[in-house]
């Protein structure tokens, strides 16, 4: 398997590895996020009985855990990405756009909502 260095190549292993397994047949977008799905309540699962400051300080075990679930969440989210075609990174960077002028910068209104437990993230 060649380096993986970004989500490219990542994009592109993944194209390999399914498809020396006959895979792509299956991986629809509704099968592909149903696994993604899947996958992260597996990661939500390795916190859910943690309290925050341990959920700060993971055991060797514990990370270890995190992450291979989190390899699981990337890799079906690059794979529904690929079959959608759709560009990771630039829809990351419109949606920072959208979020900078949903949430700006100093505005009353941000730091009222974090304060009451609303991140600002969508």
């Amino acid at each position: 398997m060649n380096e993986i260095t970004d989500l490219g190549s990542l994009r592109d292993a993944l194209h390999a590895f399914c498809a020396e397994r006959d895979w792509p047949r299956y991986h629809t977008p509704k099968n592909l996020v149903m696994a993604l799905i899947v996958e992260a309540a597996e990661l939500v699962e390795q916190f859910q009985w943690l309290t925050p400051e341990e959920s700060r300080s993971l055991s060797a075990g514990q990370r270890a855990a995190v992450t291979d679930e989190i390899a699981d969440v990337l890799i079906y989210l690059t794979e529904l990405a690929d079959v959608l075609q759709i560009d990771m990174l630039a829809a990351a960077r419109q949606k920072i756009v959208k979020n900078a002028l949903k949430y700006p910068a100093g505005d009353q209104a941000v730091r009222q909502q974090n304060s009451q437990g609303d991140t600002g993230q969508a």
